[in-house]
């Protein structure tokens, strides 16, 4: 488990690996240690040099700090990984977990909104997440400031998950060092970055979903447009799961992401059993992942590599239509998306598009 915990930490800390990569790697060579082995001629047949892998010895300094932080990773593909989370296409192959990994095995729903939020949103948004705690319901948010914090103080008797941009061991914002330190005895905190890492503003849209990817909803209760908490609803109406708001005033700029979202479909919920009536098992349905990883039969095909480095460009495009166009076989086309994307010359935009990258 210790090998194959350390494979798996220098795959995916591989500044040229990212989540959909490493997954496709683990689906196809079976393992992290056997992906490992492969990524060198993968990239020279993608026509770029082998990537720089992350040594033995960081991975083993990495895991030697999460264990000294009361830490433990959760390995995606194997059981204590939440299976909700799982289904994204880019779920997080490694989360760093502290407190109690129990609550993962209970149902969940998100609660989200502005960090300037108003006192009343931030009373309503805490009496709601405790009720939604008396309903059993585990309450996730992402420990900012605002509508989180307040999510979070009324879900802790209950059951609450904050998931966090940066390390395990940093506390932002620095006022809920107490608050984020409550979870770690009373709820749970994830992270999907190695210790020591300060939160960037790269890092939010990350943790943003996870927090969608691990509920079977999310509710926004206050959020002004083009705000991080829309992005959120956003990647769980992606993800197939509930979104819902709490309606608000036209006259308060914070309520015109809830309220847009409304009029574009999401929910109206005001309460606890609206919740619980718009999650309920028989609406949102997740199948449970794999336990395992079957490894694939590897598939180059010279003339399939040809035809979709023509048909990409710097445009992002879809990869089933890279695959309606080429004719090739469906594997084949990954092979090469898998090739070019090792060698550095493709990006992996949301959606499952994929684009060319510029020459430097």
């Amino acid at each position: 488990m210790t090998d194959d915990l350390i494979a798996r930490l220098r795959l995916i800390r591989s500044p040229s690996i990212g989540p959909v990569t490493y997954r496709q790697l683990i689906a196809r060579f079976g393992s992290a240690q056997a992906a490992l082995d492969a990524v060198p001629d993968l990239a020279r047949r993608g026509g770029g040099k082998p990537p720089r892998l992350v040594s033995i010895g960081e991975a083993e300094r990495e895991r030697a700090r999460v264990e000294k932080l009361g830490g433990r990773y959760l390995m995606l593909g194997q059981g204590l990984y939440p299976p909700l989370l799982a289904q994204l296409d880019d779920a997080p192959p490694l989360l760093i977990a502290k407190g109690d990994v129990r609550l993962l095995d209970r149902p969940a729903v998100a609660i989200v909104g502005a960090r300037n939020a108003s006192a009343a949103a931030c009373r309503f948004a805490r009496e709601l997440a405790h009720s939604l705690g008396r309903e059993r319901m585990v309450v996730v948010s992402g420990l900012a400031r605002g509508i989180d914090s307040a999510a979070h103080d009324g879900a802790l008797e209950g059951g609450t998950v904050g998931v966090i941009a940066g390390g395990i061991d940093i506390f932002y914002p620095p006022e809920n060092e107490d608050r984020q330190k409550a979870l770690f005895e009373r709820g749970l905190v994830l992270a999907e970055m190695p210790p020591g890492t300060e939160p960037r503003a790269r890092h939010f849209p990350y943790r943003n979903r996870i927090i969608a990817g691990l509920a079977l909803g999310t509710i926004v209760v206050e959020a002004a447009p083009r705000s991080g908490s829309l992005i959120t609803a956003r990647l769980a109406a992606e993800a197939g799961r509930e979104v819902m708001a709490i309606p608000g005033s036209p006259l308060d700029p914070r309520a015109q992401g809830c309220n847009q979202l409304i009029r574009d479909g999401a929910t109206l919920v005001q309460t606890a059993a609206d919740v619980v009536e718009a999650v309920q098992p028989s609406k949102t349905r997740v199948a449970s992942p794999p336990s395992e990883y079957q490894p694939q039969a590897e598939q180059f095909d010279g003339e399939a590599v040809e035809a979709v480095e023509m048909l990409l460009g710097p445009s992002p495009v879809a990869v089933d239509e890279i695959i309606r166009l080429s004719g090739a076989p469906s594997g084949a086309v990954q092979m090469a998306l898998l090739e070019l994307d090792l060698a550095g010359r493709l990006d992996r935009h949301a959606g499952g598009k994929v684009s060319l990258r510029a020459a430097s």
